[in-house]
């Protein structure tokens, strides 16, 4: 194996499957992967056009794909497994001849665009390849559940893609700039940072910042687990609650939870490793509000089973009833009306506060 290949422009070269491995040195894989390739999709697709088969047709795209997916895994593969000696010596003549230390930072950035290529360009392999499956693996996996449930909903994890994104830019460019300045990188992928992390009773503020994008995560991660479990539940219930009493006037709500949360994680980020942190719950779980949250779950245990349950059964015997519409109608305005009336009360019954200093009490 020559010591001067590029290994991005190996895994650049690759998307014809088999040219990579042909740079690289593999020639026996180069060959079966060109064959399989070429050879068997112009097969597939010849005799599907000669019979009209359209699912041969779409069998020999998916075989395709997935042998270009197994090339590429392969080739991966065969980067990490590089001979140590071969790297060193590699970065070693890259760090005595001083050039190009430009045009790396200008191409890492560039390449940063898709989360993974950057670190590639960095000889990162195993950081760049968690950083490429964790993005398009996501992707995948939504793409796949929703299509096989049919439930739109999971796409709303899509909006965890701009977080990897954002974090993969980052993480790529403060690698680079640590590089340039003679710093040597060591090759560990997301979960090695965490493990030593927390071995070492530290967490990336960076991360715990990204995280906070979602409501909870952040502080999870910064260790406040019932804080951050909270404000996840709210977050993720207030929708659950909204749509199944269909309480369109409160979607005002949710922006507000969002941004409360999420300013709350950069404060509680910027508090970690200066001042103490403490695992202070929005709502104590003890006491009253113990009771009051158990009540409000029965409570909305018996309106689903009622609307889902009772109330079709009921309708299906007696339609002249119009029970459901009725309690769409009339009942679901009368428990906003409720809710709102009895919260307006409370605050208002809530006894005030002495102020010492005013009242002429002794400090």
């Amino acid at each position: 194996m020559s010591y001067d290949r590029n290994r991005l422009l190996g895994l650049l070269l690759n998307f014809i499957p088999g040219l990579g491995h042909l740079y690289w040195g593999n020639r026996g894989r180069g060959v079966f992967y060109s064959v399989c390739f070429f050879g068997g999709s112009l097969f597939g697709f010849t005799v599907a056009l000669m019979t009209g088969a359209e699912d041969l047709a779409q069998v020999t795209l998916v075989l395709t794909v997935v042998l270009w997916l197994i090339s590429m895994f392969d080739l991966l593969i065969s980067m990490l497994r590089e001979p140590a000696e071969v790297k060193a010596y590699r970065d070693h003549m890259r760090q005595m001849s001083g050039e190009g230390r430009e045009s790396e930072k200008f191409f890492t950035i560039l390449l940063s665009f898709v989360p993974g290529l950057g670190h590639f360009q960095l000889g990162l392999m195993q950081r760049g390849l968690s950083f490429l499956v964790a993005f398009f693996g996501l992707i995948t996996v939504l793409i796949f559940v929703t299509s096989v449930t049919h439930e739109s909903g999971f796409l709303l994890f899509l909006g965890l893609l701009p977080i990897i994104w954002l974090y993969a830019m980052f993480d790529a460019v403060q690698l680079v700039h640590r590089k340039l300045a003679g710093e040597i990188l060591v090759d560990r992928t997301l979960l090695d940072d965490w493990e030593s992390g927390r071995i070492e009773g530290r967490r990336s503020k960076v991360l715990a910042t990204l995280l906070s994008a979602f409501p909870g995560a952040g502080q999870m991660y910064l260790g406040l687990q019932k804080r951050g479990l909270q404000m996840m539940v709210l977050f993720i219930g207030s929708f659950y609650i909204i749509d199944i009493l269909r309480l369109s006037v409160f979607l005002f709500l949710i922006p507000i939870i969002w941004f409360y949360c999420f300013f709350d994680g950069l404060q509680q980020t910027s508090r970690y490793g200066i001042l103490p942190m403490e695992d202070r719950p929005l709502i104590e779980t003890g006491g009253n509000h113990q009771h009051l949250l158990g009540i409000v779950l029965i409570v909305l245990g018996i309106y689903f089973i009622g609307m889902e349950l009772i109330v079709p059964a009921i309708d299906a015997h007696f339609p002249e009833l119009r029970l459901h519409s009725r309690i769409r109608e009339y009942l679901r305005p009368l428990v906003v009306a409720v809710v709102l009336i009895g919260g307006g009360l409370k605050l208002l019954l809530k006894p005030k506060r002495r102020d010492p200093f005013w009242s002429g009490e002794d400090l």
